[in-house]
């Protein structure tokens, strides 16, 4: 069976990732972050359930957040698997979406 339109190899950034990454090195440089690793994490949501974020990133006071890059369309199951890892695991996890040149973030920890 092929893979679903729109995904791609475990450990290879897409265009829109790529152009995420470039922000994040720009933001390394500057101070704003201290790093961030591509695809670093899986975490187990169920029996059969798992979620790599795209990007793990590390804040100046060491805090953890995961970052999911989409290029304009979230599927169904993205957002339910970034919910999910949100509510179990105690760390801050964001979605940036590209549209139009702009990134759109989006906060799903909870609150």
């Amino acid at each position: 069976m092929g893979k679903a339109f729109g995904q791609h190899k475990a450990g290879i950034m897409n265009s829109t990732e790529k152009a995420y990454a470039q922000i994040l090195e720009l933001q390394k440089a500057n101070g704003t972050i201290k790093g961030w690793w591509f695809e670093a994490m899986t975490f187990k949501l169920g029996s059969d359930c798992r979620y790599t974020p795209d990007f793990m990133v590390q804040m100046p006071s060491d805090e953890i957040e995961f970052h999911e890059i989409k290029g304009g369309v979230w599927r169904d199951d993205s957002r339910v698997k970034l919910r999910m890892a949100a509510d179990k695991f105690p760390f801050r996890f964001r979605g940036y979406t590209l549209v139009k040149k702009h990134w759109q973030e989006e906060d799903f920890t909870v609150k």
